[in-house]
């Protein structure tokens, strides 16, 4: 495991890595996710074996640290990854961010495009405030400290045991801030940033999690939209072929 400060109070973001030739692969987890747990088995694939991987755990998630007075917005995380990035002397990697780490990562592309070569956007938040069935919506209903003192438990109970095997690990304030910045979005909009990026960007879309909004916007923009058959939200487990064929570019 790597580490390396994040912020003014010592507080360190958290990494593992697997060597292998360049350009990195950068694996980004959701909210109340772990990176590992979610992309090790996909970096694992014989498609995909001998590239250099990180997978690296977003503030108040997984290994890293939760320091109480951090922002927890997209530009925080983004910032934070970043910090690592340059820590682990990354440059031109291809990054695979899942739900908010996939808006994490195009924050990242637009404000350190040296970092960044590629995007594999697993179903990533693209506008702000996103309507109440949204998995950020049912934790950001809450007032912070009304989470921390009782939100927290009530939906470890509600969301389902895979999602609630990750997210307990994850600080519940963390967790609440990063909802909530989630929900606010970027300045412009995620959206917005994707659009303009210079870089290969592929966005993937379960084909159970129903059409993507303004999908023909984000096409002519030259973003490559693949609806993923069989799968929900989670592609990367619901059909991990069809994720690996994405990342390849041999779907």
């Amino acid at each position: 495991m790597r580490q390396t400060a994040f912020d003014g109070g010592g507080s360190h973001i958290r990494w593992t890595e697997v060597p292998g030739a360049e350009p990195a692969r950068v694996y980004l987890h959701g909210l109340g996710a772990v990176s590992a747990v979610y992309h090790a088995h996909i970096a694992a694939r014989p498609e995909l074996a001998g590239r250099r991987s990180l997978f690296v755990d977003l503030p108040g998630h997984g290994t890293s640290d939760r320091p109480q007075d951090f922002g927890y917005t997209l530009d925080d995380h983004a910032q934070a990854v970043a910090a690592a990035l340059d820590a682990a002397g990354v440059t031109g990697a291809e990054l695979l961010g899942h739900s908010m780490g996939g808006a994490v990562a195009i924050v990242l592309a637009h404000r350190r495009p040296d970092l960044v070569s590629r995007l594999v956007l697993t179903e990533a938040n693209l506008d702000a405030f996103p309507p109440p069935a949204a998995g950020s919506s049912k934790i950001a209903v809450y007032g912070e400290d009304d989470f921390v003192e009782r939100g927290h438990a009530r939906v470890l109970d509600t969301v389902g045991p895979l999602w609630a095997a990750t997210m307990r690990l994850a600080d519940p304030r963390a967790l609440h801030r990063s909802a909530v910045g989630l929900r606010r979005g970027s300045t412009p909009v995620m959206r917005t940033l994707l659009e303009g990026l210079p870089v290969d960007r592929v966005y993937l879309q379960g084909e159970r999690s129903g059409e993507l909004a303004d999908r023909e916007g984000l096409e002519a923009a030259g973003v490559r939209v693949v609806t993923v058959p069989g799968a929900g939200h989670n592609v990367m487990f619901d059909n991990p072929d069809a994720f690996v064929a994405a990342v390849t570019g041999t779907d």
